[in-house]
């Protein structure tokens, strides 16, 4: 760290050196405007950026080094999550049927990317999408909205035995994975861009725990979808209506701590979020209790309640994780 001292000049204006070696990097000129950003932490950016757009970047693959589909797919999502604008696939010969799926695919999957150019061997991807313009509380109440209706409607599967809209809830994990991906993006660009962050209106620790409750929604979509696959398997199989009520309380335990962690997160409760954590211990003991009386049953429904009465205790864990998530963050706000 280089420390320089505060002059002042004209009696009125504080005036601060920059660094030399700094200023020859960045390629500084005599006259040349630069941007100073206030940050939430006190410090002060200082950038060549005055436009406060989004920053261009750019990536390139040549598929012809790569030969399975599944791998193209991942790098296009670590390149859209990393905050890449414009996306190229490339090959020396003409671009497989395989290839041109995949970023179909992609581009079903995630919100902004579009293909803008496309010929024999290449195709161009090109983000569309503003951050700005996809507040994140918006897309974290959206991801509620989804997950939630989820877990409803994976009991009802159970209880109605229709399979049709199992696979329904199950499809729906796909615009929960969408939806995680897009924040898990401009959280990146943001922590590239301090003036983006300034623009919404958002601290960078105020994104960063955002990203984590996105995270925590999508991981409680995931055992909505677990739930809802063990359900299932039992379609042909009577359950115990005294178990079956036992899922039901839990169920909507687990709803509820899921319902007054995010209630916590907008409303900035800490004490909410507190008094959310002590109740998670109720929903284990249900879900045990859940165990103990699906080992009465036939060895392949007692598996399934089993994984059931799991992703239940771990959808009520996660709403847990949530509420001291938003205890962690707003202690720190708070100094």
């Amino acid at each position: 760290m280089e420390i320089r001292k505060v002059q002042i000049t004209g009696g009125s204006s504080f005036v601060i050196t920059l660094p030399k070696d700094w200023a020859e990097a960045q390629k500084i000129r005599k006259n040349d405007p630069l941007g100073l950003v206030p940050q939430p932490d006190g410090t002060l950016l200082v950038t060549r950026d005055i436009t406060e757009g989004q920053f261009q970047r750019e990536k390139e693959f040549d598929v012809s080094e790569i030969r399975e589909p599944t791998f193209l797919f991942r790098l296009l999502i670590g390149s859209y999550i990393a905050g890449y604008t414009t996306i190229g696939i490339r090959s020396k010969t003409r671009l497989p049927a395989s290839v041109r799926m995949v970023v179909r695919d992609f581009t079903q999957m995630t919100i902004g990317p579009e293909v803008v150019e496309e010929t024999d061997t290449s195709i161009l991807l090109k983000d569309l999408l503003n951050p700005a313009e996809m507040p994140f509380e918006n897309t974290i109440k959206r991801m509620f909205v989804i997950v939630k209706n989820m877990q409803i409607d994976a009991l009802a599967a159970l209880e109605t035995r229709n399979t049709a809209l199992a696979d329904e809830v199950i499809a729906r994990d796909n615009d929960v994975d969408r939806l995680h991906w897009l924040i898990a993006r401009q959280t990146n660009i943001i922590l590239k861009n301090a003036s983006l962050s300034r623009k919404m209106g958002v601290s960078t620790n105020m994104v960063v725990n955002i990203f984590i409750i996105s995270r925590i929604i999508e991981r409680i979509g995931d055992h909505a979808v677990r739930f809802v696959e063990s359900a299932k398997k039992t379609a042909d199989t009577p359950i115990d209506e005294e178990i079956l009520d036992l899922i039901r309380k839990a169920n909507s335990l687990a709803l509820s701590l899921f319902d007054k962690s995010i209630v916590s997160f907008f409303n900035r409760d800490m004490r909410g979020s507190h008094k959310n954590i002590e109740q998670v211990r109720k929903l284990e003991d249900l879900c045990e209790e859940i165990n103990a009386r699906a080992m009465q049953q036939e060895s392949f429904t007692a598996v399934s309640l089993r994984y059931m009465a799991e992703s239940i205790r771990r959808s009520g864990e996660y709403a847990g994780d949530i509420s001291e998530s938003v205890i962690n963050y707003l202690v720190e706000e708070q100094e």
